[in-house]
Formats: structure tokens, sequence, C-alpha cells
């Protein structure tokens, strides 16, 4: 197996089983340090891979090894988690909560209190946080559970749906504050099924469905490639046959047909011509995360 190095988890034949259920399936991936997005639909696995790495969960076989931790403690003082329920005990004050999760991460009270009002401030939180968290609304729930995540200055963070219940000024304000958490040196693992959260804060994006790795890259390298978007009037699973059998990815996504690899106007009249079609719309298209999305879980549940 992999040492960690570099990457911020490794895994190797990681796997667990629910009965016949196979919520994360022989997993075998190194995930590099930075912003990563973990995407894929209700049930792709994402919660379980977490709760594995977290030691919430065991595996069923398989193993992994994550952050380099230097010198005593377990690797989990450097690892922060904000869940995705809202699991926040309501009778005890934001800066209660926080300082005391620092220190089971294990701070000093001193230390733990120091950075529990810095991480409030952060977040931009005022009196407010000497209120019982019971009387805040969903926006500062989160804000709390993303400060209870990093008092203890974790190397990597897990972040679990981040922004569920927030409108849209809350939902980016908190992935502005993630953002710049990323920004501070710090790995973040977002697992979300939005994925226009991913897009604007990670650089790297990995997809799972039905407990399988479909993706793992940057999004840069993934969504660079520009596709053509044709429409066609006559037998188009002909005109898409032919695209295909000379080495250009073609395939339907909604009402286009999307051509890939480098494929030029004029190869497309070529084969509009031999299919005996009639293009009736031709434009280029750059490739979106949701396109990728789309055809990997597609392809996958086929």
């Amino acid at each position: 197996m992999k040492e960690v190095g570099d990457f911020a988890f490794v895994t190797d034949n990681l796997s667990k089983s629910y009965g016949m259920v196979k919520a994360v399936n022989d997993l075998t991936v190194s995930v590099s340090k930075g912003s990563i997005g973990l995407l894929g639909p209700n049930g792709a696995g994402k919660s379980t891979l977490i709760k594995m790495l977290l030691g919430l969960i065991q595996p069923t076989s398989g193993q992994f090894r994550i952050t380099k931790v230097e010198g005593s403690g377990s690797y989990l003082d450097k690892v922060g988690y904000m869940p995705e329920h809202d699991c926040l005990p309501g009778s005890i004050s934001a800066v209660g909560l926080v300082s005391y999760m620092g220190q089971l991460s294990g701070l000093p009270s001193d230390v733990s209190m120091e950075r529990t009002h810095e991480i409030l401030d952060f977040v931009g939180m005022d009196e407010s946080r000497y209120r019982n968290i019971k009387s805040f609304s969903t926006g500062m729930k989160q804000k709390v559970k993303l400060c209870q995540a990093m008092v203890h200055d974790p190397d990597l963070v897990f972040f679990d749906e981040p922004t569920n219940g927030l409108d849209p000024e809350g939902r980016k304000e908190m992935l502005e504050l993630i953002r710049d958490v990323s920004k501070s040196g710090k790995t973040i693992i977002l697992s979300t099924h939005l994925l226009p959260d991913v897009e604007y804060v990670c650089k790297d994006v990995m997809i799972m469905n039905n407990g399988e790795l479909l993706l793992y890259d940057s999004l840069k390298e993934t969504l660079g490639s520009t596709n053509l978007a044709v429409r066609v009037r006559g037998d188009q699973e002909r005109f898409i046959e032919l695209m295909s059998g000379r080495g250009f990815e073609a395939r339907v996504m909604g009402s286009n047909i999307l051509i890939g690899g480098n494929a030029t106007s004029k190869e497309v009249y070529e084969a509009a011509r031999d299919s005996m079609v009639q293009v009736r719309y031709l434009s280029h298209h750059s490739r979106t995360l949701e396109d990728l999305f789309l055809q990997l879980v597609g392809d996958s549940n086929e």
C-alpha cells in the first residue's frame, strides 16, 4: 500500500457491506492534498467512505491511510468533520460547545478558548456566540458546525453537505468560508450533491456511484475539452454510430448530440451526408461538470 506522503488519504480495496448491499466496493485511490469535491447521487457511498476514514465505522475489508501525523497522538487530532445532520445540543452556547470540542481534540482549555473565539470571529459570529444554540437559525447552526470542525486547527477537513437548508445568500457565504479554509493551506473534502458548489470551491473532483469510484481527476483537466453540439433531422442513431466509428465520442445530451474528440464541423457535415441526415443546429459546447456527472452516473447505472 502506498505511503500517505503528499496525499490526503490513500485507500486499498476499501469496502463496506451491509448484508448484501455494498455501500463502498473495492475502492482504491490516492487523493492528493488540496480542495476535493466528493460527488454522487444518494446512496453512492460518499458518507460511508467519510465515516470509515473518520473511524466511525469499520471497513468490511481493505485498508486506508490518512494525513501523515508527526509526533504523538491520533491522526484524528489533525482531522476535522462538519456533519450533514442537525446534531448540535441546544442547551449550550456556541462558545461552550466549540471550546469543549477543542478540548476533546487535545487542546488545553485556555488554548481551546482562544481558538474558539478566533474561529467564531472568522465565521462572523458576534455576541450571539454566548446564546444557547437552540435559538440559532439554520445558517448560524451551520457556522457552529464549521467552527467545531476547525477549532483544533486540523490539516484535513471533511464537509458533509455544508449548504443543506441554507437560502441562496447563506449558501454563498458558507461556500466563501470553505473556500477561505482551502486557501489557508488546509485540505478539504466537500461531499455534496450540488455540482455548482464543487465548481465554486474545488480544484479536484471525485465521482462515486453504487459504492464505486467513477472518476478522480482535476476539474481543469476534466472539463478542459470543448464539444460540438449538434441537432439532426433523420436517423439520429445512424449518425451517432457513424461518428463513433470514426473515432469521435458521440452521445445524446438533452435535445443535442454532443461530439467530442476534437471533431470539426467539416467532419460533422461529412458524417451527416454519409448517414443521410440533415444538420439543423451546430455549435461549440464547453463541457460542464453536469455533463460529466450525468454521463458517468448514467453509464454506471446501465
